[in-house]
C-alpha cells in the first residue's frame, strides 16, 4: 500500500447532511488522513459544519470562497493546498456518499505502481447503483467521447474518485487549465497523460446521493463536451 501524507479533499456546495457523516467514515478507512473541505460559501451551512470539525480535530482544514466557482476551480484549490503543504497523496471523492470511503484502501493499495489511481465504475468489479438510463447513456457517452478525442486509454475519465501523486501534479501547468465545471475530471486525465503519468483502474460502486440533489445536467454535459473537443484540437497544435 502507498505511504506518506495523505490529503483527501471534499468539494462542497450544500452538503450539510452529507459531510456530516462522511468525515468520520473517511477516517474510518484513513485514519491519518488529513481532510480539506473547499466550500463555495453553501447557504446551507456546509462551511460552519467543516469550521466546527477543524476546531476539535487537526486532522481537519476549511477553505471557504466567496462563491459558487465551479467544481473545477475547487479541484485545483484543493491541488495548490496538497503542494503548498506537501502531502504525497492526495484522493478527491465527492462529497455525498456517492464515493464510498470504503474503497479508500484500495486506491492507496493500486497506488503503489500508478501517479492517477481512479476509482472506476467501468472494470471489472466496478457498478453504479439507483441510475435510470438516462444517465447511465450520459455516463457512458461522456467517456467514450473523452477517450476518443483525448486519447485516453482509462475506462472512467468524468468521475471525480481518485488518488493522485502529488509530487507528479507539481509538473501541471495550472494557468493553462480551462475547465471550471464537471469537465475538470477529462481535463486533469488529458494533462496528467501529456505529463507522462502511469494510470490504474480499480473498481468502486458508485451509489446515489444520501441527501440533496445531484448537481449535474444535460447543459453541463454539454458544456463538458465542447470542453474535451477544444482541448483536443488545441493537442493538435501542441
Amino acid at each position: 500500500m502507498a505511504t506518506g501524507r495523505l490529503l483527501v479533499t471534499l468539494c462542497t456546495y450544500n452538503e450539510r447532511e452529507n459531510i456530516a457523516a462522511l468525515i468520520p467514515e473517511i477516517w474510518t478507512f484513513a485514519p491519518t488522513a488529513d481532510i480539506l473541505v473547499i466550500d463555495d460559501n453553501s447557504p446551507d451551512g456546509t462551511g460552519q459544519v467543516a469550521d466546527d470539525w477543524a476546531a476539535r480535530d487537526s486532522r481537519m482544514h476549511v477553505l471557504h470562497r466567496p462563491g459558487k466557482l465551479g467544481l473545477g476551480t475547487a479541484t485545483l484549490a484543493g491541488f495548490r493546498f496538497a503542494l503548498q503543504h506537501d502531502y504525497d497523496l492526495l484522493i478527491n471523492l465527492d462529497a455525498d456518499f456517492s464515493h464510498h470511503p470504503r474503497f479508500i484502501p484500495a486506491l492507496l493499495v493500486a497506488s503503489d505502481k500508478a501517479d492517477v489511481t481512479i476509482g472506476s465504475r467501468y472494470v471489472v468489479g466496478g457498478g453504479v447503483v439507483g441510475w435510470g438510463l438516462r444517465r447511465h447513456f450520459m455516463s457512458r457517452a461522456i467517456n467514450w467521447y473523452a477517450r476518443a478525442l483525448l486519447r485516453l486509454k482509462t475506462r472512467d475519465n468524468s468521475g471525480a474518485y481518485r488518488c493522485y501523486r502529488v509530487a507528479k501534479l507539481r509538473e501541471l501547468d495550472f494557468g493553462g487549465f480551462v475547465s471550471r465545471g464537471y469537465a475538470i475530471q477529462e481535463e486533469i486525465l488529458y494533462r496528467c497523460r501529456r505529463i507522462g503519468c502511469r494510470f490504474a483502474e480499480t473498481p468502486i460502486v458508485f451509489e446515489d446521493r444520501r441527501h440533496g440533489a445531484s448537481k449535474i445536467n444535460l447543459g453541463e454535459s454539454i458544456a463538458a463536451g465542447w470542453i474535451i473537443l477544444r482541448l483536443a484540437i488545441a493537442g493538435c497544435f501542441s
